[in-house]
């Protein structure tokens, strides 16, 4: 997710790694790109930010659905988020969005307040990827859906990708994310390399927390990799701007490795210095 264009202020002061309705975009296709964006944009934070409670964090989420409910019926929404609910209204009739896709959304955004609520964690990676088909796959789908692409071995590279960049996010943020008490690590993988919680925080020079994110980092590039040259197949500046998608993931993962993947320590982050690597990446692919 990415904050480049929005149709109205945002609340929460985000960094994000990847333009979304960026230049790069068909222009008759940014409004569509940039309500998907805000919709989930705005259920993640519901999840995420502020100090509210996990009940009003939930039933916040509920209001939410209904209203997405209500669109998708030919209803009013309720008003309460009409920066949302106004121009997806306008999405939804004009592209016939699948609203099932939205609400897979919604779903990983509850999902994450029951686990933080409760110190629950993934208890295997399999589990992790499952949240993925949730939280990061159905924005690649929907993407792919304004764009008229309906094949199913597109489809599966879609979600190779966003699979990854979801993953990527996980790991670039063990900084941000442990102090916070959320955990991404599967308790199966952090088994088998050995690491306590306490080799995950910010002072430790644990070896085998390193071992463990150089893991999960080579899993990532590898799923990327699986699914980038979708990348190619896109026609037109669409194409063009997922390439670059693929490389801003695969640079964050180069930064990862260079910081000895201590992502528990520092957050690394995509600059203006890196704009000519991921141009220059793009355009190798092809």
């Amino acid at each position: 997710m990415t904050k480049n264009i929005s149709p109205t202020a945002q609340p929460v002061d985000h960094y994000e790694n990847f333009p979304v309705a960026s230049w790069l975009c068909p222009p008759h296709l940014r409004p569509a790109i940039a309500a998907i964006y805000w919709f989930a944009r705005t259920a993640d934070d519901m999840a995420d930010e502020g100090d509210a409670n996990a009940a009003a964090r939930l039933s916040d989420l509920a209001s939410f659905r209904r209203d997405l409910h209500a669109l998708a019926a030919g209803l009013p929404h309720s008003g309460r988020w009409p920066q949302v609910f106004d121009p997806l209204d306008r999405v939804l009739r004009e592209f016939q969005l699948p609203t099932l896709l939205l609400e897979q959304l919604l779903d990983a955004f509850e999902q994450d307040v029951r686990f933080t609520a409760a110190g629950r964690r993934y208890q295997t990676d399999a589990e992790l990827l499952d949240y993925c088909t949730r939280s990061a796959n159905p924005v690649g789908r929907l993407l792919l859906h304004l764009y008229g692409i309906k094949d199913d071995a597109l489809l599966t590279q879609s979600d190779q990708i966003c699979s990854a960049l979801q993953l990527i996010n996980f790991w670039q943020d063990v900084s941000v994310d442990v102090p916070r008490a959320r955990w991404y690590p599967s308790a199966q993988a952090m088994q088998q390399h050995g690491v306590q919680d306490a080799d995950l925080q910010a002072d430790s020079t644990s070896l085998n927390a390193t071992k463990l994110i150089a893991f999960y980092a080579e899993t990532a590039r590898a799923s990327m990799l699986k699914g980038a040259s979708l990348a190619c197949q896109i026609p037109g500046r669409a194409g063009w701007e997922l390439r670059l998608v693929v490389q801003g993931g695969l640079r964050i993962l180069d930064k990862i490795e260079a910081m000895n993947f201590a992502t528990w320590r520092a957050r690394p982050k995509l600059g203006l210095f890196d704009l000519p690597v991921l141009l220059w990446r793009a355009w190798r692919m092809g």
